[in-house]
């Protein structure tokens, strides 16, 4: 099976290498692929969201699946694209990802069909939204609609904070049309995890739970981010937790069947575990990143045939093989970061870092120039290492960052820290 990746962060070059351990694979591409994704995937210069430059490859390569990584093609609408010319997709539809696109809608296929959530409002205009607002309890969560490059969810503490966040929106429109529409949600406490469930449209095949870190420091302090680390699996959440949560990724897809929407591909939800239960916080139409690195090296199962079964309508038949070790993940990126951030910079150590035992390097935001392979993004790696346990995990990841260098450097040092006992 010829495969192509489309997409060029973390993500990617997890779903490339796992890809190049299924023996159903025989070659794979990347567009564009970083300088991880390199060393295992011919790339392809073509940028993620050139949907027709993508689609007009994988025609003349003959390629026998393709799997999209980022959100953005996916509601732009490439699986139609690739669909309508026959080329295997996996990946949902325009329509489907729209459980991701808008958050409105998400929210409203949630109230319509009792999928658990927070309670909240859609919103065109300032005034009822502020009106809204007088009814909430504070922290308020504000989010743009539409997609915004993970920087349209705001946790307000105060009042004026919130309206602050409204008005970004509806008024000085900073998110452009994806703020649109804003949504106002209650705010929930308790454990955050990220749920992975692959799906036909019918069946949903469950991965392993993970739990990501959104803040840039220590402590959850700092700025939100797109994640800077990740561990899987959860020792806090019992059989019955998972079987709940299982419980809401088939909900999701039965109600979008429902109302006429077939989903296909991988459906993501993150979750915040309340003392009611489990309770969506948010619908992805794809895997996410850094949880993919961290999920996929557990996975001993042939990635390969279970991707094509989703886009082949066999998923029924078959069941997940996981290893028992735990995998942590840790995110290494370039100063400055979530904010400007400089590039550019050789990053040293990437051999001696990759010898440590159980231990893989996840490339996002990497390039190779002048055969040297340097910084080009905000997330630069993932040190992902397997361990028996998650102190062993963790001890493994950071034996293995201490080997990398790179200018300006940053990176959190208590990722899984908590559940493994050690905080």
């Amino acid at each position: 099976m010829r495969v192509l990746v489309v997409g060029g962060g973390g993500r990617e070059h997890a779903l490339a290498w796992s890809l190049a351990h299924s023996a159903a694979v025989d070659r794979i591409f990347a567009a564009p692929g970083n300088a991880g994704t390199a060393e295992i995937a011919t790339p392809v210069p073509l940028k993620a969201g050139d949907i027709p430059g993508i689609a007009e490859f994988a025609e003349r390569e003959s390629i026998d699946l393709v799997v999209v990584g980022p959100e953005v093609p996916l509601v732009a609408g490439i699986a139609d694209e690739l669909e309508s010319r026959g080329v295997p997709v996996f990946g949902p539809s325009r329509q489907a990802a729209r459980i991701e696109g808008s958050k409105a809608w998400a929210r409203r296929l949630c109230r319509d069909h009792g999928i658990p959530g927070p309670a909240a409002g859609e919103f065109t205009a300032v005034a009822p939204a502020l009106e809204h607002l007088e009814g909430m309890r504070p922290p308020y969560v504000v989010k743009a609609d539409g997609l915004a490059a993970g920087k349209g969810v705001v946790i307000a503490e105060t009042r004026d904070e919130a309206e602050r966040a409204v008005r970004d929106c509806l008024e000085r429109r900073i998110f452009g049309d994806s703020g649109a529409t804003v949504v106002l949600e209650e705010f929930l406490g308790g454990a955050e995890v990220s749920a992975f469930g692959l799906t036909d449209g019918r069946t949903v095949l469950p991965l392993s739970l993970a739990q990501d870190f959104k803040r840039l420091g220590d402590g959850d302090r700092g700025p939100n981010t797109g994640g800077m680390g990740a561990f899987s699996p959860l020792p806090f959440v019992d059989e019955a937790t998972e079987r709940a949560v299982t419980g809401i990724l088939e909900s999701a897809v039965g109600a979008m069947a429902e109302e006429g929407v077939h989903y296909r591909g991988l459906l993501y939800a993150g979750l915040m575990l309340t003392e009611e239960g489990p309770k969506v916080l948010e619908f992805n139409c794809r895997f996410g990143d850094p949880e993919t690195q961290v999920v996929l090296p557990r996975l001993e199962s042939n990635l390969g045939e279970v991707l094509l079964a989703c886009v082949e309508g066999n998923l029924a038949s078959y069941r997940l093989s996981w290893t028992p070790r735990a995998c942590v993940g840790v995110v290494l990126a370039s100063g400055g970061y979530p904010g400007a951030y400089a590039q550019g910079k050789p990053i040293e150590g990437l051999a001696e870092s990759a010898s440590v035992p159980g231990v893989h390097v996840f490339h996002s935001g990497s390039a190779r120039r002048d055969g040297r392979v340097v910084t080009a993004g905000g997330r630069v790696l993932t040190v992902s290492a397997l361990g028996d346990d998650l102190r062993a995990a963790r001890r493994a990841a950071y034996e293995s960052v201490s080997r990398i260098r790179f200018e300006g450097m940053t990176f959190r040092r208590d990722v899984a820290a908590r559940a493994a006992g050690e905080a």
